[in-house]
C-alpha cells in the first residue's frame, strides 16, 4: 500500500492512496480463511466447503469488504502517523470507477481540510469580573405578590355589576350548529376566566359587560385546524345563561399561601423565593461572564480557520436570521440564502472559539457522562408530551442529534474549566444593572 502527498496548501491536504490487487486478494483470502469454519452449504459438511467454491459464493462480496478495509486502515494509519485532524468527514474517490475491474490496483484520492495547530492558553492570565446580585427585600416582595395572584379565588361582585376581563364568569352553554346542538358543546355551571384563553377564539369576549341572569348568544367559527374535525371550521352559535360574575381576589400573603406552595411558613417561603431569584441572577451573571471570557479568548488567540467550517456556519447563522426576520416561514422551501460579510465574520469567531474550547476540553480530558446526556435528552423530551418515549428512541438512532445535544453540555464545562482557572473577581450590582448587560449581549 502506497500513500503520495498531491497537496498540500494551507490546511488543504490531498492524497492517493494505491492499494495493489494482490493485497486486495489476500484480504479476500484472509476473510474467507476465517469465514471457513462457520459455513455451512448443501453437500457439505459444516467447515469443509472448498475454498473455490466459497471464492466463487462470496468472493464479489468479500471483495468490496476488503476494499473498505482497506481504505479505512490506509486512513487510519496516516491520521495516526502524520498526527492529522480532518475538520470534517474526508472526501474519498476511487480512480476509475466504474471501469474499476478485479485484478487491477486500487487508487483512491483522499481530500480533506485539516484542523490547525491551536495554539496554547494561559488561563491563569485570563482576568474576569463576576456580577453578584442580591435578593432585595422588594423583589421578594413583588413574587410573593404574583404567587398570591396565581392562587386567588373569586368572589361574587355586587348585584348588577357587569363582567370585566379578568372576572369568572358561571355559565350554563348550549353550542348549536346550523340550529342543531352537538356533542360536546353543552355544560352547566361552567368557571370561565374572562381573558384566559382556555375557549376557542372570540367566545371570552363576548362575555365582557355581562350581567348574571343574562343570556348571550355568542358566535364564533370554530378554528381550521381545531382539534375535532366534524368541527373545525364550522361557524357556532353558543346559548349562554350567566348565572354568576365573580371578582378576582389574591390569596393573602400568609403561612397559609406558602403550604400551599410546599414552605412550611411565610418566612421559609421567603427563604425559598431568595434563592431562587439568587439563582436566576447567578444564572444570568454566568452569560454575562461567558461572553466577556470568549471576547478575551477572541482577542488572544489567532490560527487558520478550515474554508469548510467556516462556509457552513456562515451558511447557518444566515439561515437562521432569515427565519428570525420571516417567523411566519417555518419550512425551507425558501430560496437560498446568502451570508454576507458580517455573517462571514460572526462565523469566523464561532469557529475559532469553538476550536480553541475543544482543544481545551480535549487537552483536559473533559468527557460528557451518560447521566448528563440522560438529563439531557429527558429535559428535551418534555417538548413532546405522550411522545418521549418515540424521542428516546429518535435519539438513540440519530447520531447528529446527539452531537446537538451534547455539544452544549460540553462547552459550558469547559467554559466552568477556564472560570476555574482564571482570576475571577466579584462585584455587587443591582438586579437593574445585571438586566442592562444581559441586554447588551443580544447586541452584540
Amino acid at each position: 500500500m502506497q500513500v503520495t502527498e498531491t497537496l498540500k496548501d494551507g490546511l488543504k491536504r490531498s492524497y492517493t492512496i494505491t492499494v495493489p490487487a494482490a493485497d486486495l486478494d489476500a484480504k479476500v483470502n484472509e476473510k474467507l480463511v476465517e469465514a471457513q469454519p462457520e459455513v455451512e452449504m448443501k453437500g457439505f459438511r459444516k467447515g469443509k466447503v472448498p475454498m473455490a467454491i466459497l471464492r466463487k459464493q462470496f468472493g464479489e462480496r468479500l471483495l468490496g469488504d476488503a476494499m473498505q478495509d482497506a481504505i479505512d486502515g490506509a486512513m487510519k494509519k496516516h491520521f495516526d502517523e502524520t498526527g492529522d485532524r480532518p475538520a470534517l468527514q474526508p472526501k474519498v474517490e476511487m480512480q476509475g470507477g466504474e471501469t474499476w475491474k478485479k485484478g487491477d490496483d486500487m487508487i483512491v484520492e483522499m481530500s480533506y481540510e485539516a484542523l490547525p495547530e491551536i495554539p496554547e492558553v494561559d488561563l491563569s492570565k485570563l482576568k474576569l469580573e463576576k456580577l453578584v446580585v442580591k435578593a432585595e427585600d422588594k423583589a421578594v416582595a413583588e413574587a410573593l405578590e404574583n404567587l398570591a395572584k396565581s392562587a386567588k379565588n373569586f368572589e361574587d361582585r355586587k348585584k348588577g355589576s357587569k363582567a370585566k376581563d379578568g372576572d369568572q364568569v358561571v355559565i350554563d352553554f348550549v353550542g348549536k350548529i346550523d340550529g342543531e346542538a352537538f356533542d360536546g358543546g353543552a355544560g352547566e355551571d361552567y368557571p370561565l376566566e374572562l381573558g384566559s384563553g382556555s375557549f376557542i377564539p372570540g367566545f371570552e369576549e363576548q362575555l365582557v359587560g355581562a350581567k348574571a341572569g343574562d343570556e348571550v348568544a355568542v358566535k364564533v367559527s370554530f378554528p381550521a385546524e381545531y382539534g375535532a374535525k366534524h368541527l373545525a371550521g364550522k361557524e357556532a352559535v353558543f346559548d349562554c345563561t350567566v348565572k354568576a360574575v365573580k371578582e378576582p381576589k389574591p390569596a393573602e400573603i400568609d403561612d397559609e399561601l406558602a403550604k400551599q406552595f410546599g414552605a412550611e411558613s411565610l418566612e421559609a417561603l421567603k427563604g425559598q423565593i431568595g434563592e431562587r431569584l439568587e439563582a436566576e441572577y447567578a444564572g444570568a451573571a454566568r452569560q454575562v461572564m461567558k461572553r466577556a471570557l470568549l471576547d478575551e479568548l477572541d482577542k488572544l488567540v489567532k490560527f487558520d480557520l478550515p474554508p469548510s467550517l467556516v462556509e457552513a456556519e456562515a451558511g447557518q447563522i444566515a439561515h437562521q436570521l432569515w427565519h428570525d426576520e420571516n417567523p411566519d416561514h417555518h419550512g425551507h422551501d425558501h430560496g437560498a440564502v446568502e451570508p454576507t460579510d458580517e455573517h462571514k465574520s460572526l462565523a469566523e469567531r464561532r469557529v475559532r472559539l469553538g476550536l480553541l474550547l475543544a482543544e481545551i476540553g480535549r487537552k483536559e480530558k473533559v468527557e460528557v457522562t451518560d447521566a448528563e446526556m440522560t438529563q439531557a435528552v429527558m429535559m428535551q423530551a418534555r417538548q413532546y408530551p405522550g411522545q418521549e418515549r418515540a424521542f428516546f428512541e429518535f435519539v438513540q438512532k440519530n447520531p447528529q442529534m446527539q452531537q446537538q445535544l451534547r455539544a452544549p453540555i460540553f462547552e459550558d464545562k469547559v467554559v466552568d474549566l477556564v472560570f476555574a482557572g482564571a482570576k475571577v473577581t466579584e462585584k455587587d450590582v443591582s438586579k437593574e444593572k445585571l438586566q442592562k448587560a444581559v441586554e447588551a449581549l443580544d447586541e452584540i
